[in-house]
């Protein structure tokens, strides 16, 4: 039975006014080869912290193969949007499951907000109080302690200043010109939208630097390792996966960009620009928490 047709072809968003009621796409390769690329690069990752030698080999060729997964998948979709298929309910769709995946992404942050919550909050406490001094008599009650009996090597905590400071400027910044070129680009303005756009990715970039630098700081003169008890696995685990997120929203922006070089995008219809700009955001805000619960409390 044929679903009735509620309103006209491309009605809504600028969509294209011959698209079909609903596009579905045929059978994909791109679902699986992500799926094995994610599983490979999360093996990888596994076994390169826990010294295995197949450990950074298979977690770089799975990164690879992630690269080339997101490039084959963005352009049938970039291809299919362009084609004019891509109708109001599609747009609905691809709202609701950026939404969603969102979503996804505040919970997975939550589960690290929540362990870090625990370690400092209760299990700290708990472990130092008197009736467990007999267990851990040299325990220290303090964040960033070096766990019982001294059985992790000395470390220095990170402090906010300068570079997460310096970083938080940077996002905070690049909210702002993605803003920017995203009210550009609803005027119909091509070019300015290309530039505030790029400073965007520009100012992400950066971003990452400064990171990889703090990392190298860290390792070398604070002695702060992933293996630094509970502060190191928590604050390399948190930095590192929003650094992680830094760089995915930076290629989609990349995409982006790309994209409104080539003159895809109308006032009207341009969901590709909203939904990386609302991931960008995401990343903004989780970095805000990050910045005040990892660096300053």
């Amino acid at each position: 039975m044929n679903a009735p047709h509620s309103a006209p072809p491309g009605a809504a968003h600028g969509a294209p006014p011959t698209a079909p009621y609903y596009f579905i796409p045929g059978p994909s390769r791109w679902p699986l080869a992500a799926g094995t690329s994610m599983l490979a690069t999360m093996a990888g990752a596994s076994g390169w912290v826990n010294g295995a030698g197949w450990g950074m080999p298979l977690c770089l060729a799975g990164i690879a193969a992630m690269l080339a997964v997101l490039y084959g998948w963005f352009g049938d979709a970039i291809r299919e949007s362009e084609s004019g298929v891509y109708g109001p309910r599609i747009d609905s769709s691809y709202r609701w499951s950026m939404s969603w995946f969102i979503f996804s992404e505040v919970m997975f942050f939550a589960a690290f907000f929540g362990a870090l919550f625990y370690a400092r909050a209760i299990s700290m406490p708990w472990l130092s109080d008197l009736d467990h001094k007999v267990i851990w008599p040299d325990f220290a009650g303090h964040w960033g302690n070096t766990g019982p009996a001294g059985t992790v090597e000395d470390f220095n905590v990170m402090g906010p200043f300068p570079i997460p400071t310096i970083n938080t400027a940077l996002l905070l910044t690049s909210g702002v010109t993605l803003t920017i070129a995203h009210h550009a680009l609803r005027i119909g303005q091509r070019g300015k939208t290309a530039f505030w756009l790029f400073l965007t990715i520009l100012l992400g970039a950066v971003f990452m630097g400064f990171q990889a630098y703090e990392y190298h700081h860290a390792y070398s003169e604070l002695n702060l390792k992933l293996s630094s008890g509970i502060y190191g696995s928590t604050f390399f685990m948190l930095t590192g996966f929003h650094g992680f997120h830094v760089t995915m929203g930076a290629i989609m922006l990349s995409v982006v960009l790309y994209r409104v070089l080539r003159g895809h995008f109308t006032p009207d219809h341009h969901f590709a620009f909203e939904g990386a700009a609302w991931y960008w955001h995401f990343v903004d805000v989780v970095w805000l928490g990050l910045y005040v619960v990892v660096y300053w409390l």
